[in-house]
């Protein structure tokens, strides 16, 4: 029995932006990316800062990851932020280095959740229920798709791999909270205390996974200039 690998939506997906985009429906998309962004910035710094707060109290590794992830994912939607703010809003440059602080963002939370996942794993450390955590996933599972859907349908129609990232990540904020939500459920109704450290070790590999997808979209092929022209210099066939 064969399975399919998940494919999340990833910065690549921008190569479908080729049309030249009318000034003012740029204008009107950027406007959006950048408000989708500060609306992520405010969910986000909420949802670590309670995450957190229910890991320490809980001795939940996969919740931890889960919180510091928010933290990766608030520093994603900054990065937006930045690249649509002032002249750098039709800059290539500024999305080629955008792309890749948003991959470099995924990287930062691999190291830390697999060591300390491990660790628990060794000292076989049990952590205890969390309601405070499973509420949290639930409610992130609800609202993350709905933000990641609309960051993708932006990030194609400009051509902005970073915005498209952005998405990806909020993506994977459901994904883990759909993880994390079934391991306390495990831990709670079974006493499976090592699911906790599996899903976090599931949530490294992901983020690392994502990381690399997203920073190989920072070529021409994957991110067309915003204006929807060849500027890069770029002569291949998927690039005209």
């Amino acid at each position: 029995m064969s399975t399919t690998p998940i494919e999340l939506p990833i910065a690549r997906s921008t190569q479908i932006a080729r049309q030249r985009l009318d000034p003012r429906e740029r204008d009107r998309l950027i406007r959006r990316a950048t408000a989708l962004a500060w609306l992520s910035l405010a969910y986000m710094t909420a949802e670590g800062a309670i995450a957190i707060t229910a890991a320490l109290l809980a001795g939940s590794v996969a919740l931890l990851g889960f919180g510091l992830d928010s933290a990766i994912e608030a520093l994603a939607s900054m990065i937006v932020i930045w690249r649509f703010t002032g002249s750098r809003r039709l800059s290539q440059d500024a999305e080629r280095g955008a792309e890749r602080l948003v991959a470099i963002s995924f990287f930062l939370l691999a190291p830390y959740i697999a060591q300390d996942a491990i660790r628990a794993l060794i000292a076989s450390e049990h952590p205890h229920t969390s309601w405070l955590g499973i509420g949290l996933s639930l409610s992130s599972i609800i609202v993350m798709p709905q933000l990641a859907t609309a960051k993708h349908r932006i990030g194609q129609r400009l051509g902005s791999g970073a915005t498209t990232g952005d998405g990806t990540q909020n993506l994977l904020c459901a994904y883990l909270a759909a993880g994390v939500l079934i391991s306390l459920a495990l831990n709670a109704a079974l006493g499976l205390w090592w699911a906790d450290s599996v899903v976090a070790l599931g949530i490294a590999a992901v983020a690392i996974k994502e990381g690399h997808h997203t920073w190989q979209g920072e070529g021409c092929c994957a991110t067309p200039s915003i204006n929807g022209e060849n500027t890069t210099g770029c002569d291949d066939d998927c690039c005209r």
